[in-house]
């Protein structure tokens, strides 16, 4: 929903209050109560990243350590509140923040598989300042610009189907058989044969069709009816294994002992050079183009940016944005940055930084309830990834399939991340395929300087076994 410009009075009306002039609330044709509903929308919009956040990052590590999930919901709640703030008030611009989808998919079914959580964390907050460093010194513009708009798209399409693949598994509704074909099945024996599995499918239901009737707040209803729904089948059939965990009760102090539990002494007998400089480039390369995507079109959204997609402050904006990360590195909840669900609060008017403090505030209230994930069962939250990965695939409309350059860098962005369970995996197929394809077929003069470095890098990427068992780093 995108709100008309505000009109020459609006635009020409003084300021009412220090408030006001801060914030440019009258300036944008806003008021402070329309901003505090928006602010309100955006957080009810985003809050299910508190719960599904932890559930994202209880993957084991290297050494078979899992994060614990109250600690991670209460620092995702506090990294949020900081950051949505921070932003707010720097930038004066109405978008919120939260742990990335993406990024914590990468870390959880990429990373720790080759690092501990606290090295991984590491790595979220390099990639932090790197992303500080570019956005500071004008470069991460310019590299935003040199990637061709299909493969942007393709990578969030391939994020979404790799999220909602996750969603499927972790629900029971897809299974491996342990046959080489097929390798997989639906639920169990081919078929939806626990009560669990029955409550994703129902909660998947519920989300999809209030999104459908654009209700805000979608999810966080879908996964309370869903949880409803599933205490009452636990009191009904207790022996279910719908994994409930409420021993906590509603409120508690926030348990906020992850903070700080970052670990820089990487382990090269386990993960390689190589390895780690990829992860550094992947986290860099998807946080720093979801950020972007996601800024210029909530800024068009609100009427913020001109033709060439500038909005105000940018600079300032992908600057704290980068320490986004940092900051989420360093609280163990992943990078947080800019959330597309802002654009909710954005539909109901808000159109200054005012909106986005108020989002912050709650976040930080937020901290206190975490104990209500663990009634959460993981079925009900894997309804949201599904419902998150349907929606991050509706950008695969914007790509015109015409040309088979652009059809095949792009089929295997989208398909790869799914099937090998890698997001890094994915960029690169893409990547180097939109480079051969144009370089055989007489169109290597169009493809970026930029773009083939990153090529070369993926490559490397590929190659990392043989090449540090060459020159002795694995």
């Amino acid at each position: 929903m995108t709100t008309a410009p505000p009109s020459t009075s609006q635009q020409t009306a003084e300021p009412k209050n220090a408030l006001d002039r801060f914030f440019e609330i009258t300036k944008r044709g806003s008021t402070i109560g329309t901003e505090i509903r928006g602010g309100v929308v955006t957080f009810v919009t985003m809050a299910y990243i508190v719960i599904l956040n932890p559930i994202i990052l209880s993957t084991a590590d290297i050494e078979g350590t899992v994060l614990d999930g109250g600690a991670v919901a209460a620092a995702t709640a506090l990294t949020a509140g900081v950051m949505t703030l921070l932003f707010g008030i720097v930038t004066r611009l109405p978008f919120a923040f939260a742990a990335g989808l993406g990024i914590n998919a990468f870390l959880a079914f990429s990373v720790v598989g080759s690092v501990t959580w606290p090295e991984a964390m590491a790595l979220v907050m390099i990639n932090g300042v790197v992303i500080v460093l570019l956005a500071a010194t004008g470069l991460r513009k310019m590299i935003f610009d040199a990637v061709p708009v299909q493969l942007k798209l393709a990578i969030t399409v391939g994020i979404g189907l790799f999220i909602a693949f996750i969603g499927f598994v972790n629900a029971g509704f897809a299974s491996a058989t342990g046959a080489q074909s097929p390798p997989l099945e639906l639920g169990l024996g081919g078929s939806v044969a626990t009560l669990s599995t029955l409550l994703f499918v129902i909660t998947l239901f519920i989300g999809g069709a209030l999104i459908a009737l654009r209700v805000k707040g979608a999810i966080l209803i879908a996964i309370v009816g869903g949880t409803v729904l599933a205490v009452i089948a636990n009191a009904i059939w207790p022996n279910a294994g719908l994994g409930f965990d409420f021993s906590g009760g509603i409120m508690s102090i926030p348990d906020l002992s992850l903070i700080g539990n970052v670990d820089f002494a990487f382990d090269l007998e386990k993960v390689g050079v190589v390895a780690l400089v990829m992860f550094v480039f992947t986290l860099v390369f998807s946080n720093f183009f979801d950020a972007m995507g996601t800024m210029t079109g909530l800024a068009k959204e609100a009427d913020l940016a001109d033709e060439k997609g500038d909005f105000p402050r940018i600079k300032s904006a992908l600057v704290v944005e980068g320490v986004g990360a940092i900051v989420g590195g360093a609280t163990s909840s992943s990078s947080a940055t800019v959330f597309v669900e802002s654009g909710s609060g954005i539909g109901e008017g808000a159109r200054t930084g005012f909106a986005t403090s108020v989002t912050g505030v709650l976040f930080l209230l937020a901290m206190f309830f975490t104990p209500l994930t663990g009634l959460v069962p993981s079925s009900v939250a894997a309804s949201a990834l599904v419902l998150v990965g349907a929606m991050m695939l509706t950008q695969i409309k914007n790509i015109d399939f015409t040309d088979f350059r652009v059809l095949l860098p792009v089929f295997l962005t989208a398909t790869v991340m799914p099937l090998t369970y890698s997001i890094a995996n994915g960029i690169g197929a893409g990547f180097v395929a939109w480079i051969v394809l144009h370089a055989f077929s007489g169109k290597a003069k169009t493809v970026h300087p930029l773009l083939w470095i990153v090529g070369i890098g993926f490559v490397l990427f590929f190659a990392r076994g043989p090449l540090e068992t060459v020159f002795g780093v694995a």
